[in-house]
């Protein structure tokens, strides 16, 4: 792809992926639109990778205006209500934005820019009632709360539209992933920031759900990357990006508070109340096809993960970071 001569539109553009996304194809020479609704904006203060244009997935109309305008030659749908929680208090919200959004996406896209190459981004969400581990794209559609069913929705979309209409249409499921970026109302984040705070003294409890919850944790720049080549293929398809290592909740606990000399029994409690009544079963991807298609793996595994979160937790608070940051390609992401 010489992407040089690429017009992109990506929208949920002040998320993670879909910054790190925008931040890449700007880098590799594409012009780079990014979907904003009037009251958001970009936590980054750094110049921004991408032009800032104005519209909503609720709105069609201004979908259809900004196809037009734009007319890209690649988007990226990373926009979603993607807060658990926050699906089961506001399940309609969240169905507008992850579902129905996509199918305005879908249909603007072929009355405007039919030759324009989407990517969506899925959930290992769909996965929730799975009863075996790993999951690969075979695995049956099985959500358990409002925002996994609105990507499944979305997911089926997506596979209609292609068969029925021909679009170049690809599924990446994303398991979970972590960055920078990420809000601490995620559980990553949240461990990874209230550890900074702890050895910076501001805070002494950390306050947890079931330290048993498997999940399959990965980098968002890195699936960012993989985002950007997949829809590079010459043909569209359905990919799990994952790294295919199950860890639990404790691990990821003793593994941050270690790194910084603490035990975590001293400062962990748990509560039942921080449990999810509906909690999926253990999400832990295959990507082989990912692997068979890009000739590639995903390289940033947990250790590493953990490190590079607390290191820019550990920045923001002001304070060294006394452990080893990885070296590699991602090295540079560790940081706020």
């Amino acid at each position: 792809m010489v992407y040089s001569l690429a017009r992109v539109l990506v929208t949920g553009v002040t998320g993670q992926i879909g910054h790190y996304a925008a931040t890449l194809l700007s880098q590799r020479g594409a012009t780079v639109y990014g979907l904003i609704r009037q009251t958001t904006k970009d936590r980054s203060s750094a110049k921004l990778p991408y032009l800032p244009i104005s519209g909503d997935l609720l709105d069609e109309y201004s979908l259809m205006s900004i196809l037009e305008e734009v007319r890209p030659t690649h988007l990226f749908n990373f926009g979603a209500q993607s807060f658990i929680p926050a699906s089961w208090t506001q399940p309609i919200l969240t169905a507008q934005y992850t579902a129905l959004g996509l199918v305005r996406l879908l249909e603007a896209i072929r009355r405007v820019v039919p030759s324009c190459r989407l990517l969506q981004a899925g959930s290992s969400e769909l996965f929730a009632r799975a009863t075996t581990s790993p999951q690969d794209e075979s695995f049956p559609i099985s959500p358990r709360n409002p925002y996994g069913i609105a990507k499944a929705f979305a997911f089926h979309t997506v596979l209609a539209h292609r068969e029925h209409y021909g679009l170049h249409a690809t599924n990446a499921i994303f398991f979970t992933n972590e960055s920078p970026r990420r809000s601490p109302e995620f559980l990553f984040r949240k461990v990874t920031k209230s550890v900074a705070e702890i050895v910076a003294k501001r805070r002494d409890k950390l306050v947890l759900g079931n330290l048993d919850t498997v999940r399959d944790w990965g980098f968002a720049p890195e699936y960012a990357e993989i985002a950007v080549d997949l829809l590079d293929l010459a043909h569209a398809d359905d990919y799990v990006v994952a790294t295919g290592e199950g860890r639990r909740i404790r691990d990821l606990v003793e593994t941050a508070f270690s790194l910084v000399g603490l035990d975590w029994h001293s400062h962990v409690e748990t509560d039942a109340a921080f449990a999810r009544p509906s909690e999926p079963s253990p999400l832990i991807g295959n990507a082989s096809k990912l692997r068979a298609a890009l000739g590639r793996d995903v390289q940033v595994r947990f250790e590493h993960l953990v490190r590079y979160m607390l290191a820019s937790d550990l920045t923001l608070e002001g304070l060294d970071v006394p452990f080893e940051i990885p070296a590699g390609r991602y090295a540079e992401f560790a940081r706020p």
